[in-house]
């Protein structure tokens, strides 16, 4: 006689049914001896109102109280903004400033103060914007004690799309801090939409955007779509008409180790453009495209990034271009892995 089927059911092991759905888990053996320890980073130390900070040991340090060498203007040519009393200052009119290094997914600190006297009202008071991703995404600088303006303009808000989620600006004049953990869209090769941009953003150590997704890039009176660009892009600084102050800017990269990459001014990439031959054959021609170079290569098209002013590197395959213009002939030097396949050529055009 067969047993009812509700005692078959029963009959199955449920340690089976646990080993047969169980999803694999990626970790290491639960407190594997073998596993890495964390990297030890000296954590730096806070701001007060009267002294800037210190960056952790691991931060890319973009500005520390003089040195304005890692900023330029967007096209690449030094900036106009100036140094005063140890804070990176906008002159009115001198246009944004950006990073001369590109950064993907990061941890981003910067602390500004609005002009004291306070002037103007609305969006013509202490304002100005840093932007990730190039100039596609901006987080506003705002005077927005005691100040009204549209919701998604005041301080702290992804401008034209989210407010921030309090109002936790200072007067102006005082020291303010902002702490944004950012995460670039990822785009297939086709341009297909994988995932949005993100950003977290605390305003003086208090929460108000918390892992926002952006739906396109921010601008004045429209909201134009995500178009797709290279994860690693300039950090840059807005020139709205105020003389807004910096302070200990820092960032860490957070994405996967890498190169670390440049956006060097066209007219440098522009110098390398033409044709490289040697013994009279044609061996590359370099070409531009946006911020980048393209390299024609082994019947190959190659995107190349900059990791110095002289040195760029392509993502797809490990293929190196290495340009010495320091004397006659301009030359260009091609190594494909370990220098196998490599070449060096001169510019003829």
């Amino acid at each position: 006689m067969k047993p009812p089927l509700v005692i078959l059911v029963w009959l199955v092991s449920p340690a089976l049914l646990t080993a047969q759905t169980a999803i694999p888990n990626p970790l290491p053996l639960g407190h594997d001896r073998t596993r890495p320890l964390p990297p030890v980073v000296d954590p730096g130390r806070p701001s007060t109102p009267e002294r800037a900070g210190k960056a952790p040991s691991d931060a890319v340090v973009l500005f520390e109280g003089a040195d304005l060498s890692p900023w330029v203007a967007l096209d690449g040519q030094p900036t106009q903004w100036v140094v005063k009393n140890g804070a990176m200052e906008c002159v009115p009119g001198s246009g944004y400033i950006r990073t001369l290094q590109c950064f993907g997914e990061c941890q981003l600190h910067l602390e500004f103060a609005a002009p004291l006297p306070a002037e103007g009202s609305g969006q013509g008071r202490g304002n100005s914007g840093v932007f990730l991703g190039g100039t596609r995404y901006e987080i506003q600088v705002l005077d927005s004690f005691q100040n009204t303006t549209y919701a998604d303009g005041s301080c702290g808000s992804i401008y034209n799309q989210y407010p921030p989620l309090v109002n936790a600006s200072r007067p102006p004049g005082e020291w303010q801090t902002y702490d944004l953990l950012w995460t670039p869209p990822r785009f297939a090769e086709d341009g297909t939409l994988l995932a949005p941009p993100r950003m977290t953003a605390f305003h003086n150590g208090v929460l108000i955007q918390h892992h926002t997704p952006l739906f396109g890039e921010t601008a004045w009176l429209n909201r134009p779509p995500l178009k797709p660009h290279p994860e690693k892009q300039p950090i840059a600084l807005q020139d709205h008409g105020n003389p807004v102050r910096y302070r200990n800017i820092w960032v860490r990269e957070l994405g996967a180790a890498g190169k670390p990459e440049f956006q060097l001014p066209d007219a440098r990439l522009d110098s390398y453009c033409g044709v490289y031959e040697s013994g009279g054959r044609r061996v590359a021609e370099v070409s531009r495209r946006s911020g980048n170079l393209l390299v024609h290569f082994g019947g190959v098209e190659l995107v190349m990034f900059a990791e110095s002013p002289t040195r760029f590197f392509a993502k797809t395959v490990d293929v190196q271009a290495q340009f010495d213009f320091s004397g006659d002939p301009k030359t260009i030097r091609i190594t494909v892995g370990q220098d196998e396949g490599g070449a060096t050529a001169h510019k003829v055009r």
